[in-house]
């Protein structure tokens, strides 16, 4: 056992974070935290890292546990080169390196055995821990989270937010925590980022805790779930997706258990009011109600399950069946074209803007909305289109409002009745309404603007990264009204189960081109597949043909054996000349001075053959 928690019990104020739970991870197990926002999950990280102490309970970890966290807020805020600040992860081998340097050089004049002896013992310690290997390590590291290898001599200062986010993870995973906690560690990473991390993770030799609403991330990364809901936790055994089935299993036989006994209470109920007046019957009622009175009821599973949002998104008008149409449409920044397009979009598709960060997606959202100006070419709206548009920094809010004020403002028509059902069914109920924007969560945010785009009834949704801050139940909740909305849907988001089920075609930023995948995301999976497995062919080509055109044209130790069993044959057939048979025998001493001239040639063939080979090697 790594680390456990014995009836662990954190509270602010009035308020349980979680009560009496049990949780414990074993060395090299990489666990799951999930549950809805709000359940608790970065407090629990928080008390594992020490941040936060528990209320009460106990916690059981080795005194030298060396815990690595990554929150959402981490970045790298030092001045310097990057390359300087990843080294510092590898502090203890660079001190090890200078204390061998520092050896060698004592050694070369003093051959003292007590230092040949630690120069000896440090070097094994230096190579088991990768001394030899660490730069090439911290290369591809930081190469993995989608950096170039010129960006290592960059000033940190120089690079943004996101980024600095990235390089203090980057630094995080070259320190080899013996417990990695990683809190939403794919926000903001784009796909190819994401898939490196997850083969990284996957074969990370020690423990980790990843709080993920990314559930293909989750299904290859972890090989056990805990799910901490209404202060209770629970753990299930294999990926994401074993959890699902098994907690669907588990709500069935809970849902049965549930009904049988609410049958129990209804009868025993039944025959106490029938016989608890009767003289005869008083004591067998009052056993029935002392019964029930001891009765461990179990909750209904119904109740128990989590809520989640219900949106349903119509369009006011139906519009044109050319909802888009972009002509050598360019899309960047000042002079810098990041992408053109050129691409018709019709009446009901569900197309998925995918690429690398920094590619050119949402700069094309805010463009084709007017936020943005095009570098060049035509865009031309639909008839009778209108577009609603999801902002993934979720800056359309003002602060001063209360949650009820920013809905109404938004649609002063409508009636109290319509607001406040609109805000329930996204789940601002009673005095919560009146709670003021500021102090909203991501994830209540976005739940707001999609209440106001909801009562727009656009017929052309633009939606740049809609499930950022969402826990899974609302992400279902989201992909389920996304898939039953009769509109056009143009959307950016680098979640690839949202993706799967979501889109039906895709457009890819890639290598400077768009590309357009009719088929979605697994047209796009399979296409990339197949170019992968091409490429890797025309390289395998590449290696044969560069080893063919380096191997010389002859065997040159064959040809060695050759020569060397020729040259013994020959001074053999000499040797014949001074026998009688030969030498008193014309006719023998001729064919005798034939077959020598014969291996002669041969000799000389095959030496010119090991000549031409030499050359090829030198």
């Amino acid at each position: 056992m790594l680390v456990s928690i014995n009836n662990g019990t954190v509270y602010f104020g009035a308020n349980d974070v979680f009560e009496n739970i049990d949780f414990s991870i074993n060395e090299n197990e990489k666990v799951a935290l999930v549950g809805r926002n709000g359940s608790g999950k970065t407090t629990l990280l928080k008390v594992l890292q020490g941040e936060t102490e528990l209320s009460s309970g106990q916690i059981i970890k080795p005194n030298k546990l060396n815990v690595g966290y990554l929150n959402q807020n981490s970045l790298i805020e030092t001045e310097g080169k990057v390359r300087d600040e990843m080294l510092k992860a590898y502090q203890e081998l660079l001190d090890m390196e200078k204390r061998l340097s520092e050896l060698s050089e004592e050694l070369k004049t003093n051959h003292d055995t007590k230092k040949i002896n630690e120069y000896s013992s440090l070097e094994d310690k230096f190579k088991y821990m990768g001394g030899y290997t660490y730069e090439s390590e911290m290369e591809t590291i930081v190469l993995g989270f989608g950096f170039k290898k010129e960006d290592l001599d960059r000033d940190i200062s120089s690079f943004s937010g996101g980024e600095k986010t990235k390089l203090a993870f980057a630094k995080l995973l070259m320190t080899k925590p013996d417990l990695l906690l990683l809190d939403e560690p794919t926000n903001h990473l784009d796909l190819n980022t994401i898939e490196w991390l997850e083969n990284y993770l996957s074969k990370y030799k020690k423990a980790i805790i990843v709080v993920s609403h990314d559930r293909i991330f989750l299904d290859k990364v972890v090989n056990s779930v805990f799910e901490l809901e209404y202060g209770r936790i629970k753990k299930y055994p294999g990926n994401y997706s074993k959890f699902i089935e098994q907690k669907k299993a588990d709500f069935i036989k809970d849902q049965a258990a549930y009904t049988r006994q609410q049958k129990d209470i209804k009868r025993l109920e039944e025959l106490i009011e029938k016989f608890r007046y009767k003289k005869n019957k008083a004591a067998f009622a009052q056993s029935k109600i002392t019964y029930l009175e001891k009765l461990d009821r179990l909750e209904d599973p119904k109740k128990a399950d989590t809520k989640a949002f219900k949106a349903h998104f119509k369009c006011g008008v139906k519009g044109g069946k050319s909802v888009l149409n972009l002509d050598h449409y360019k899309v960047g920044y000042g002079d810098k074209v990041l992408g053109e397009v050129t691409y018709e979009i019709l009446r009901g598709q569900r197309i998925c803007v995918m690429g690398d960060n920094g590619t050119g997606k949402s700069t094309l959202l805010k463009t084709i909305v007017g936020e943005l100006k095009p570098l060049g070419g035509y865009m031309l709206l639909g008839h009778q289109i209108e577009m609603g548009y999801f902002d993934q920094n979720l800056s359309q809010f003002r602060n001063g409002n209360t949650v009820l004020e920013e809905l109404w403002n938004e649609y002063p028509n409508k009636d109290m009745y319509e607001i406040r059902s609109t805000l329930g069914a996204f789940l601002f109920t009673a005095d919560e309404v009146f709670k003021e924007v500021s102090v909203l969560s991501g994830g209540e945010k976005v739940r707001l603007s999609l209440a106001k785009l909801m009562l727009k009834n656009a017929n052309f949704l633009i939606l740049d990264e809609p499930t950022n801050n969402l826990d899974i139940i609302s992400k279902e909740a989201l992909e389920e009204a996304l898939k039953e909305y009769d509109g056009t849907i143009l959307f950016v988001s680098h979640d690839r189960y949202f993706i799967k089920q979501v889109a039906t075609s895709c457009l890819v930023f890639e290598n400077g081109e768009v590309k357009y995948y009719p088929d979605g995301y697994k047209d796009y999976i399979d296409i990339k597949v197949k170019e992968e497995e091409k490429k890797e062919e025309v390289k395998q080509e590449k290696v044969v043909l560069k080893d063919v055109k380096r191997r010389p044209k002859y065997n040159i130790k064959k040809l060695e054996e050759e020569i060397s069993q020729l040259e013994e044959l020959l001074e053999a057939k000499r040797d014949l000349r001074f026998e009688p048979e030969y030498y008193q025998d014309s006719s023998k001493m001729q064919e005798l001075d034939e077959e020598i001239d014969e291996i002669h040639n041969k000799i000389h063939a095959a030496t010119e053959k090991w000549e031409e080979a030499m050359m090829e090697l030198e």
